[in-house]
């Protein structure tokens, strides 16, 4: 079953995967920037932890759009409303990511 009208005229689901998404998005620049700054430093390892950080953001933008799919399907029919927590998981671990980098930077006697 295939519904394309809007769930609620407040479009809360809509709302929320433009929020995940403005947070991938952020992430992902964090990810960069992060990655400018400690390649200098770390070299090859920076670019690796930067692709795995990217492949992470990828992942939590992949899994807040499938959520939010799955979310729309439920309250649009009489299906249970899914509770994964995939999109929380990956965005964790693109923090982590980021907190290493910045670990590494702080560890290395950075200068600005």
């Amino acid at each position: 079953m295939t519904v394309t009208t809007p769930f609620d005229a407040g479009l809360q689901p809509e709302r929320t995967l433009l929020a995940w998404r403005r947070t991938c998005l952020s992430l992902a620049l964090g990810i960069a920037v992060a990655v400018r700054f400690t390649a200098p430093e770390l070299g090859a390892v920076s670019i690796v932890v930067g692709v795995v950080g990217l492949a992470l953001v990828a992942a939590a933008w992949a899994a807040a759009t499938q959520r939010y799919r799955r979310a729309h399907e439920a309250l649009s029919s009489s299906l249970p409303l899914d509770r994964g927590a995939r999109t929380l998981a990956s965005t964790a671990a693109v923090t982590v990511v980021l907190g290493l980098l910045g670990l590494a930077l702080v560890l290395g006697g950075w200068r600005p």
